[in-house]
This record gives C-alpha cells, structure tokens and sequence, in this order.
C-alpha cells in the first residue's frame, strides 16, 4: 500500500445512502443549505475538490462529523445546475479515499481537515484468482439488469485489468447499501476489498436470480385472460383519465347510430342488424369481434344508393375527347355513340368498352376523359400478374386476414355507385389452381348478372349495372371468349409520325415543360428537332417513348437553367439538331429506306408488329441440282404454309402464266426473310413471296417502289389481311410508292391518314395473276385505287406479315 500523507483542508458534502468510489463519476442532487455553500466554494476554487462522505445515519438532517463515516472520497465537480426549487444538480468525480480528521468550520458548510490515503497496491496469486472469479460473476450482470447500456458496462468489466479499479466500479453499478459499500471504501488491502466485494457481488446476483425466478413463475402462472383483463383495465383507466371512458360502449353506440342513419337497402338493414346484434354478445376479447366490427364498417361505407349527379351532355364529351385525344375520330364516335344511348335511356345497362390497342396509344387516359365528360368518378385498378378469382370476388370471411374483392374495394374507394371504373391489363391475367379470375369476371362484366354481384367477404347482393366499366388490352389473343362476349370492342391503332408530332406538340410536350418547372417561351423545340426524334430515337405504335425522350430534353434544359448564377435572367434554350446527339445519345434507330434497286428474287412486303408496320423483304435464290423448299429466318407455321403455297401454285400454273416449267424441276428453292432474329409468322406475306419467287425463276428484277401485302390460296385468290393502316405508314415512311393491296381491303384505306394517301398509289387485286404484272411493269396497265372505308382488322402475330 502507498502511504501519502498529504493534509488538506476542504469542504465537505455529506451524502445519504451512497458512497462515491476513486475513479467512478456520480451525479448527485444537493439541496440542504450547508450542502449548497459547500458545493458553491468548490466551485469558486481553481480545483473545484470537494470531500463526499456517507452519513451514518440517512435521517440526520444537520449531520455533524460525528454523524459521518470517518473515511470518505476527495472528488472533484464536473458540473453543475440549477433547478427551479433552489437545489442543485452536480456531476462529481472521485478521485483519492481521505480521512476525515479535524472540522475547521462548521457554517455556512463544513471545511475539514483530511489526509489523503494511498490506493491498495498488493497483489499475489489470490488476488489474482479472486479478479477472476468476480469477473465471471459479472458475465451474468447484463443478463440479470435490465438498465440502458450494461451491455457495455458489461464488456468493459470483464476487460479491467486493474483489481482495485475493477471493484470500485462494480460496487458503485451493484445495489449494495452504505454498509456494504463503505466497508469496500475502506479496505486498506486489495485482498480485502477483493473478499469484501466478492461475498456482496454473490449475494446480490443470487437475489438477482431468485427475482428472475420469481417473475418467470408469476408470469406462467398468469393466464392470457389474466393478463388481458389487466390491461383492459389499464385501458380503462387511461381512457377515464383521458375523457374517453366506456370505449366498447361508446364504439358499440356509434355503430348503432350509423345503422339507424345509413341510407341502406331494406334486405340490407335487415342483415347489417342481425350482425350487429350478434356484435353486441361477442366478448371483446373474441377474434370474431374485430372481425365483426370491420365487416359492418364495411358495409356502411359502401355506396347503396349513393350516386355522381350527371350532366351528359353530348357537346360536352365531344368537347372533352378533343381536348383530351387528338385523333382517332371513330374511336371518339363510338364513344359518343354509346353515351348517346345512356342519355335517351337513363335507366338502361351501362355499356362494357374494351379499349384495346398498343402500349402508349391513350387507353388510360382516355378512360379519365370519359368519367370526366360524364361527371363521375374515376378508378382503376390493374389486372395484370392476377391469378387468385380471389382478388376479385374476395375471400370468405371463415379465413383469417380476410378482405373485400378489388371491385368492391375500387367502389368504396369511389364512394358513388356509378364511377367510371377501369380493368386495366386485362389480357394479362392468369390462372392457376386458386382459380380463373377470367370466370369470375363473367359475372362481373355481364349486364344479366351484376344487378346482384355477391362478394365472397361482403355476401351481400351489390348492384354493378350503374357502374361504366372499361378494360383495356393490348391484345385479344389472351381474352377467352366468353369474356370477351360481354364487352364492346374499340381498337386504339399507331399513330403516323405526322400524328405523334401534333400530340407531343399539344400534349406531350406542354406536360414536360410544366413538370419541370419551366416556361413554355423558355425551351424552343423546333418541328425538324421534333421529327428527328421520333424517326431516330422512337419505334412504337403509341407516344410513350416519344414522352420519354422529351422529357430527357426538358431535364437538359432544366439543368442548363440550374447553373446559372444566382439572379442571372433566364435566356430561352434552342433545342438544335446537333445537341441530340449529346443530349439523347446515339440514334438508336435509322430511317427505314427503301432498297434502290432489287435484284432479280427479291420483293418487298409488309409486315404488322405490335409497335407498327415495318417493311419486310423476301429474298429467294434458285438451288440447281435440288428439289427441296430451304426457309429460313424465323418462320412460323403459317408463313411457311405460305411460301409452300405461292411455289405450288406457280409450279402448278407455270404455263399458263409463261414461266419455264424445267426450271421448277432443275432446281430447289431458298426463301429467307432478313432479320433472322425475329421471329415471324402470318399470312399476308403469300403474294410477296410468289412475286419473289417468279421473279426468280424468271431472273426478272421487281419494282423497288413497289411493296405488297396479302395471303394467297393454292386457287391464286389474294385474300384480305389486317393492319393495313400500320403497314402503309411503314411503307410510306420508307420511301414506296406503290402499293398492292388485296381488294378486299380497299375498305380499309379510309383510316390511313389523307394526307399519306394523297402520296402513294394503290394497286387492288383479287389473284395472283394480276399482281405479278404490277410488281413487274407501268401503272398504266393497270386499275389503280387512292381511297376506301371500313375497319381495319389488326392481325394477331408479334409479327406479322
């Protein structure tokens, strides 16, 4: 031990029921007179010491030195503050044991006399085994405190290295009382201090486990009613504390009273009733209470007789559709059409409309513009990647996690009985062991059977005939038939680039600007720098792309205006040619050409893909010495069927139409159709491929400025095939100015833009011997047509020719 024998005199602060340790930092609270000046001298000294001494008796209000342990902790003060009732917080920490030996002054506070003594410094083989085995009890510490960071205090425990250092902080963590905990401050050995605390550490920890006994025996002892009813009773008394006393009562009330106020159907009041009534007996503790309780707030909710106040007029919707849609004149005609009805026959089924064309041509939008022109509201929901019938229909209120179907969750969301209500993705649900939910739609779209639609988890008839439902699809394939017996179908067709570039100029383009906080006299987007990136950098059907790209540009424009300096007056932005490079990045699309001059075996087609039409080249080499049709590119069924059509009949009619028969013998054929990654199928690329290969067993070059389209029978008939308006805007974006259609498609030239007719010569035929002549020679020989009426039948294939 170290004898230092240093007199000092220094204010002491006498403290109940603690001892302060070397070393360990306490905040205490002083609020005794004496306590107070003696705090306040500290603090008034360079050092700021103070001596903290446990009294002996915690009662003693004015303690004398008599009154105090002899042995107490020169501490210096961190901190301190004040509080509002005039006693003060201090943050002290211990620094040397001292010995209390003369009171030099008794008032205002108490000034001592004390020696300091030496830290233990002893060591040895028990010392050692005794640091140790207190460090193995206090492993067990984090375990049995439950206290903010001990888990900390516990790790760094276990690593002290320095005996006496380590038992003053476990005793000054541990619940020892001032006994214990005086008797360690003034042990004059490390051993003995190691003993003391090793004999009140076990103590302890064995009290800590026989509490955590008891607690985890009290605990499975208390049943879960047990411990419900005494947090419902906690319950209880924080709502009575808080004004809301009697919750079950009052939510039971509530409930009542919207009942008796809900405008409900008399079938149905009666069965919200019987519910409630049943709700009223079913503990609150019950699962089926909650359950209960949200289906009749269910209930409430929905719409019964609630419904949008209309204003059809027909002025107003064709109004709305024209500033909405530019465009597809005879889409907004049926639309008019059917609202025409439902205005003449307020009462009669609403009409089922499914909107089906590419992505990007307006299905959505157009459905807002509907509920907007009749004054409704709008929802929607997708039925894209559903296969469970119970997403529609809901699930039965036996399962736990039960809900409402979407189509009741889209009314209730609506609050009206008549919304516009949009299916959107239709095409594209599945099915699976959980069911069909095309099935299901049956009953959801069909006008015979919806006036009482039955949700599974409502169960409740509910009347869907008021309400006007869309579906959108991009394609019909997918639809089974039955579905698709119970709507009316409106095709949404490509637009021609002259027709995007107006969209982008009334819609598109306004929307970006706006969204990117700039104004429309700030960014200059010229009609050449709009057509260039609709030809380069977009290929769909629709606008989606194209608004994509625009928006890239208002971005670049935005971050042009971001940097300048502050207060710098914006100046406008040009979007010029050159800047879409950097802007855009490369092309990502080149301008579709026609070839200048064809060889003799090639002629050109044209094809329907689901982005727009596309011009598609057939290319055919004679093989001498074989006798076997080669296809190659990708070639579905049906496009093969074809080729083998068109050789047959040529084989078959050679003489008739002047071909040399020997070469059909000598030699095999090659068919292949560039773009070999794609795949392909159709049958309207059959009079391009007899053109291709008359021309190549007669080795007679086709007319580059001619394209065709059509299927062929083994009879030499040209029947009629779809997408007629998608091909000739290929066509005519690629430079071809003639084009042979079947006749039977001569209808269809009137949805072909006027201007583009205006541009290209159409050559109608009704079999194959009239074609080849027009692929080959002059128009002069031939009927030529410009124009037509009639729908236009969009084909099936991804790609289709």
């Amino acid at each position: 031990m170290e004898n230092n024998n240093l007199l000092s005199t220094l204010p002491i602060l006498p403290v109940k029921r603690t001892v302060l340790f070397p070393g360990v930092m306490m905040p205490l609270t002083v609020g005794r007179e004496r306590s107070v000046a003696a705090v306040n001298a500290a603090m008034k000294t360079e050092e700021k010491i103070i001596v903290v001494v446990a009294q002996r008796d915690p009662q003693t209000e004015e303690p004398e030195l008599a009154d105090l342990y002899s042995i107490g902790t020169k501490a210096t003060v961190k901190q301190i503050g004040q509080s509002s009732e005039g006693s003060i917080h201090a943050l002290v920490q211990g620094l040397d044991r001292v010995v209390l030996l003369k009171e030099e002054q008794s008032t205002p506070y108490s000034i001592v006399r004390v020696r300091t003594l030496g830290r233990p410094t002893d060591n040895g083989p028990e010392v050692q085994a005794l640091h140790r085995a207190i460090q193995e009890l206090v492993s067990d510490l984090p375990r049995l405190i439950q206290a903010p960071g001990i888990q900390e205090v516990g790790t760094v425990l276990s690593n002290e290295d320095d005996s006496v250092t380590l038992a003053y902080r476990i005793a000054s963590l541990v619940n020892l009382d001032v006994v214990e905990e005086q008797r360690l401050l003034e042990s004059s050995s490390t051993l003995d201090l190691l003993r003391s605390l090793y004999a009140a550490l076990s103590k302890e920890i064995q009290i800590l486990q026989l509490r955590e006994k008891i607690a985890k025996d009290a605990q499975t002892k208390i049943g879960k009613n047990q411990r419900e009813y005494i947090l419902r009773e906690q319950l209880k008394a924080i709502q009575d504390e808080l004004g809301e006393g009697d919750g079950e009562e009052n939510e039971a009330a509530r409930l009542r009273k919207q009942i008796a106020e809900a405008d409900l159907p008399e079938p149905i009041r009666k069965e919200v009733e019987r519910e409630a009534a049943r709700l009223s007996k079913v503990p609150p503790t019950s699962p089926d209470h909650q359950v209960l309780r949200t289906y009749l707030e269910l209930v409430l909710e929905l719409p019964w007789k609630k419904a949008s106040e209309e204003h059809l007029n027909l002025s107003t919707v064709r109004q709305v559709l024209e500033e909405d849609h530019y465009g597809i004149k005879e889409v907004k005609e049926r639309i008019v059409e059917h609202l025409a009805v439902l205005k003449l026959n307020p009462t009669a089924k609403a009409p089922i409309l499914c909107l089906v064309g590419p992505p990007g041509v307006g299905k959505t939008s157009l459905g807002q513009s509907i509920a907007r022109a009749m004054g409704r509201k709008f929802e929607r929901f997708s039925l894209g990647g559903v296969h469970d019938e119970a997403e529609l229909r809901g699930h039965r209120r036996t399962y736990v996690g039960a809900l409402p179907g979407r189509i009741i969750q889209a009314i209730r969301r609506a609050g009206v009985n008549n919304p516009v209500l949009m299916l959107d993705e239709v095409d594209k649900m599945g099915r699976d062991f959980r069911g069909d939910p095309a099935s299901a739609l049956l009953e959801v779209l069909d006008p015979a059977q919806n006036h009482t639609f039955r949700d599974h988890y409502l169960d409740l008839p509910f009347d869907l005939s008021k309400v006007f439902f869309i579906t959108t699809a991009n394609t019909l394939d997918t639809i089974s038939q039955p579905l698709l017996d119970r709507m009316e179908v409106i095709r949404l067709q490509g637009y021609s680039e002259r027709e995007k570039a107006e969209i982008a100029r009334r819609y598109l383009w306004p929307r970006r600007l706006k969204e990117a906080g700039i104004e429309g006299t700030q960014a200059v987007l010229t009609d050449e720098v709009l057509n260039l990136v609709i030809s380069r950098y977009t290929r769909e059907a629709g606008v989606r792309q194209l608004e994509q790209m625009l928006g890239r540009l208002t971005r670049k424009v935005a971050l042009t205006f971001a940097d300048l300096p502050e207060g710098q007056e914006r100046q406008p932005v040009a979007i010029r040619t050159d800047l879409l490079g950097e802007w855009l990045g490369s092309e990502r699309f080149m301008p579709e050409e026609a070839r200048k001059n064809l060889p003799p075996g090639v002629a050109t087609g044209l094809a329907w893909t689901p982005t727009g039409g596309d011009v598609l080249y057939i290319e055919t080499t004679l093989l001498p010495g074989s006798h076997e049709l080669t296809l190659t590119g990708q070639l579905g069924d049906v496009m093969q069927e074809s080729a083998r059509a068109a050789r047959s009949y040529l084989w078959s009619h050679a003489e008739s139409m002047g071909l040399d028969i020997s070469r059909f013998k000598r030699n095999g054929v090659h068919i292949h159709v560039p773009s070999g990654a794609i795949p392909k199928d159709g049958p309207s690329a059959g009079i391009t491929m007899a053109t291709a290969l008359a021309s190549a067993y007669e080795c007679k070059a086709v007319r580059s400025d001619t394209a065709m389209t059509g299927e062929i029978s083994l009879s030499g008939l040209v029947l009629p095939v779809g997408g007629i308006k998608e091909k000739v805007l290929a066509a005519h974006r690629a430079g071809i100015k003639r084009i042979i259609l079947p006749k039977a498609n001569e209808k269809d030239l009137k949805d072909v833009p006027q201007e583009v007719r205006d541009e290209l010569t159409f050559i109608l035929t009704e079999r194959i011997e009239e074609v080849l002549p027009a692929a080959f020679n002059s128009d002069s020989e031939y009927g030529l047509a410009r124009s037509g009426s009639g729908p236009v039948e969009a084909p099936d294939a991804t790609k289709n020719v």
